[in-house]
């Protein structure tokens, strides 16, 4: 039903089927949205297998910027680019295996909150000041918050 909509959206007039997506959308909704409609006209993977591969390819784009660099000053706008195409693939592969990525992000920051947090209430218990430890022993804490 979804795919027939945005043939006829275009049929109507459209001259985009990514016309109604709203520009002011949060870029990872928005990226949703423009994967939905792209699909809704049949531009779409056929496998999840071929999604992993372009995800795959999208990271070795974005190494490949750092890696190029060997001691050069990185090119930002270049490595914004391919972090971007990373980002847009994975939003891909989480669409195709019906995982909604807005709430897995946000699930991981609350995840990591909590264990950040655990991080300070217990290094604060044995004395310790948060910006004085080293990374090291930061780790500890944050290998036992995740035990919890």
């Amino acid at each position: 039903m979804k795919e027939n909509w945005e043939k006829i959206k275009l049929r109507t007039g459209n001259k985009s089927v990514l016309e109604g997506v709203p520009k002011s959308l949060p870029a990872l909704v928005k990226a949703i949205r423009i994967q939905d409609k792209a699909r809704g006209v049949g531009f779409d993977w056929e496998r999840k297998e071929q999604v992993w591969e372009k995800v795959e390819e999208e990271m070795g784009e974005f190494k490949n910027e750092f890696n190029a660099a060997a001691g050069q000053p990185i090119d930002h706008e270049k490595a914004m680019a391919e972090f971007g195409d990373l980002l847009f693939s994975l939003v891909n592969y989480a669409r195709f295996i019906n995982i909604d990525p807005e709430e897995a992000l946000e699930r991981t920051n609350k995840k990591f909150i909590k264990r950040f947090q655990f991080l300070e209430t217990e290094s604060a218990k044995d004395g310790k000041k948060m910006g004085e430890m080293t990374l090291a022993e930061m780790d500890v804490y944050w290998n036992r918050a995740k035990g919890v």
